[in-house]
C-alpha cells in the first residue's frame, strides 16, 4: 500500500513539475513575438492584381471600332474572361457605343490551340439589336479584343453550348474567326 502511495505521489511531482516548467516556458511561444507575425496573410477573398487590357467598342457612328485601354483588377478568372467581363461591362468613353448586349453571360472560355471558344448566354443573340452594322461591331469587338491577348488567333462563338451559326443572320459564325484590322480606327 506504501508503494501505490509512493507512486501516485511520484506521479502527482512530476506532473506537477511538468505543469510549472511548460507555464514558466510559455508553451514554447518566443516572448517578444505578437499573434500573427511572421505567417502570411490569409483571405478568403482571391489575390486581386492590376492589368491593363485593350478593348475594342464601336465609335460614336458605328463605322469602326476603337481602341479602348483599361487597367482593370483581374480577381479569379483568366484574362479572357476578364476581358469578355469588361466587354459586357461596356466602353468607359463617352463617345464609345455599346458591343456587347449587358444582359449576356459569358458562361466559358476556353482557349485550345490558339483558338478562344466562347460560350454565351442565349442573351447576347435574343437581346442583341440586330443589323448587320450592330452583328458587325459586336463580333469583331470581341474577336479583336481577345486576339489581343498572347496565344489567341481567332475566336469560335458558342451560344448555350452549341455553335453559334449566325448572331443576327449576316455573318457565318460557325468557324473560328480572326480580327478584322481594317474596322479599327
Amino acid at each position: 500500500m506504501k508503494r501505490v502511495i509512493k507512486s501516485k505521489v511520484g506521479m502527482l511531482m512530476l506532473t506537477g513539475i511538468l505543469v510549472f516548467g511548460l507555464a514558466v516556458s510559455g508553451c514554447g511561444k518566443a516572448p517578444d513575438t505578437k499573434p500573427g507575425e511572421g505567417q502570411p496573410p490569409i483571405s478568403s477573398q482571391p489575390a486581386e492584381t492590376k492589368v491593363n487590357v485593350t478593348l475594342y467598342f464601336p465609335d460614336d457612328q458605328a463605322m469602326y471600332l476603337v481602341p479602348e485601354q483599361r487597367e482593370v483588377e483581374k480577381r479569379s478568372e483568366t484574362l479572357e474572361e476578364l476581358v469578355l467581363r469588361e466587354l459586357v461591362k461596356g466602353p468607359a468613353e463617352a463617345d464609345h457605343g455599346r458591343a456587347v448586349p449587358e444582359e449576356a453571360k459569358v458562361i466559358s472560355v476556353n482557349v485550345v490551340e490558339g483558338v478562344a471558344y466562347v460560350n454565351f448566354s442565349k442573351e447576347l443573340r435574343t437581346k442583341h439589336w440586330g443589323g448587320s452594322t450592330g452583328e458587325t461591331m459586336t463580333i469583331y469587338a470581341i474577336v479583336n479584343s481577345l486576339t489581343e491577348l498572347d496565344g489567341i488567333e481567332k475566336v469560335q462563338f458558342l451560344l448555350e453550348g452549341e455553335k453559334m451559326d449566325t448572331l443576327a443572320g449576316h455573318y457565318d459564325t460557325s468557324k473560328p474567326m480572326g480580327p478584322n484590322q481594317e474596322l479599327v480606327k
